[in-house]
C-alpha cells in the first residue's frame, strides 16, 4: 500500500506506483488522506492515478495536532481492512509520518522514498525535520536518493544493508510530464496569457509556503518581489500558495504590481512549463530545489538551512534566507552576472537520471520474494 495526502508527494510517488503495477505479481494499492485536496486532485488526474481508500480528511485551518490524530484514525482502519505486506511512503508530511506510525503500530514493514534528508535543525523545516527522523527510526528499507542522504542514515546507525542509494523519483515525474508535454502542448496552455504578455522578460518564477517564514518573513520576501519586479526587465510569476498565511500577505503588498503575475496554484503540467520558461527560481520548497536544476535554472532558497545540501554543494542552488536585501542582491546579481548565472546554470544536478522509481520497484519485489 501507498500512502500519501499532498501534491509533491503524488508528484514524487506516482512513478513509483506504475512502476510496481508493472510487476505483474504483485498488487499495489493506494491510499490518499488529500492533506491537500484541490493541488493533489490535479496530480491524480493528469496521472490517471486512482486512489483505493480516500480519507478526504482536509478542513479549513486544521491544527497540527487534529490533522495528526484524524490521520491515525484513518489510515488506521484502512490499514486494519486491506492488512498490506508493505507499506510505502514518500518524503516528510504529516500523511507520511503518521502512514509509517500506523502500519509500525501493526507491525507491518515500511519503504521510504526520499529518505535520509537531513537539515540538522528540527524548526528549519518544520515539522518536516521531525518527521523524516520518526520515518526514519521506523522503515527497513531506506530508498536514499544520494550518497549524502545514505551517508545521514548510516551516522544514524542504519544498517547499511536496509539503504538504497536510487536517485530521486521528481527526476523522474519531470521526465515523464515534459514528454508529455511536448506531444501534447495543450496540456501546459494555460500559460500561453502570461508568456505573450510578459515576452522579452526574464520571468523569476516564484513559491512560497513554508511554515517557518509565516509572519515577518513571509512580509520580508513580498517586500523582496516588489522591490524586483520594479526592474523593466522582469516578471515575476508567482503561483500563490492556498494558505491564507501566504494570500493575504501578497495580495495585500503585491495585488498592484503590473510585473506581477499572481496566479492559482498550477497543476503539475503548468508548472513544468513555468520551470522550463523560467530564468530563475526564487522558492523556500523542497521540490524545485530538485527539479528546476534538471531544466538548467539557477534556484535560490529563501531558507537558512536545507535537508538538500547537495543542490547547494553542486551550485545549483543557494541558500539566501528570507532578509529582503539578501534576496534582492542575489537576485539583481544573476540577472546582471553572466558568469555568475552560468555557473549555476549549468552545474551538475546531482538528483538522479530518471530511473530512480524502477530501482525502488525491483528491491521491493526482490525483498519480498526473498521472504517468500
Amino acid at each position: 500500500m501507498v500512502i500519501f495526502g499532498t501534491r509533491p508527494e503524488a508528484i514524487k510517488l506516482f512513478p513509483v506506483i506504475n512502476a510496481l503495477k508493472q510487476q505483474s505479481k504483485m498488487q499495489c494499492e493506494v491510499l490518499v488522506s488529500a492533506q491537500h485536496r484541490e493541488m493533489l486532485d490535479q496530480v491524480l488526474s493528469i496521472t490517471g492515478i486512482i486512489p483505493d481508500h480516500d480519507l478526504d480528511i482536509m478542513q479549513p485551518g486544521q491544527s497540527l495536532d487534529a490533522l495528526t490524530a484524524r490521520l491515525l484514525e484513518g489510515i488506521g482502519q484502512v490499514l486494519d481492512r486491506s492488512k498490506p505486506n508493505r507499506v510505502i511512503v514518500q518524503g516528510d508530511t504529516a500523511t507520511a509520518m503518521v502512514g509509517a506510525l500506523t502500519a509500525y503500530y501493526r507491525q507491518i514493514p515500511v519503504s521510504h522514498v526520499e529518505a535520509g534528508l537531513r537539515s540538522y535543525d528540527i524548526y528549519q523545516p518544520w515539522p518536516e525535520e521531525v518527521n523524516r527522523k520518526i520515518i526514519g527510526a521506523i522503515a527497513d528499507q531506506h530508498f536514499a536518493p544520494t550518497e549524502v542522504s545514505a551517508g545521514a542514515l548510516t551516522a544514524e546507525a542504519v544498517p547499511a544493508d536496509r539503504v538504497y542509494v536510487t536517485g530521486n523519483t521528481v527526476i523522474d515525474a519531470l521526465h515523464w510530464i515534459t514528454d508529455r508535454i511536448a506531444h501534447r502542448p495543450e496540456l501546459a496552455g494555460n500559460l500561453t496569457t502570461l508568456e505573450s504578455r510578459f515576452a522579452g522578460k526574464k520571468i523569476i518564477g516564484i513559491t512560497t509556503h513554508r511554515r517557518e517564514n509565516f509572519g515577518d518573513g513571509m512580509e520580508s520576501i513580498a517586500s523582496a518581489i516588489k522591490t524586483i519586479a520594479a526592474r523593466d526587465d522582469v516578471a515575476c510569476i508567482f503561483p500563490v500558495h492556498l494558505n491564507p498565511n501566504v494570500r493575504v500577505v501578497m495580495d495585500k503588498m503585491l495585488g498592484d504590481e503590473p510585473n506581477v503575475a499572481m496566479i492559482e496554484p498550477l497543476d503539475y503540467p503548468h508548472f513544468a512549463r513555468l520551470l522550463s520558461i523560467s530564468h530563475i527560481m526564487l522558492t523556500d520548497s523542497g521540490g524545485v530545489q530538485e527539479e528546476a536544476p534538471a531544466l538548467g535554472k539557477p534556484v535560490l532558497v529563501m531558507r537558512d538551512t536545507t535537508e538538500r545540501p547537495e543542490g547547494v554543494t553542486a551550485g545549483t542552488a543557494k541558500l539566501i534566507g528570507t532578509d529582503k536585501n539578501r534576496i534582492v542582491s542575489e537576485i539583481f546579481t544573476l540577472l546582471d552576472d553572466d558568469t555568475a548565472y552560468s555557473a549555476m546554470a549549468r552545474a551538475h544536478n546531482p538528483f538522479g537520471d530518471g530511473k530512480a522509481s524502477q530501482r525502488i520497484a525491483e528491491i521491493i519485489w526482490n525483498a519480498s520474494r526473498q521472504k517468500t
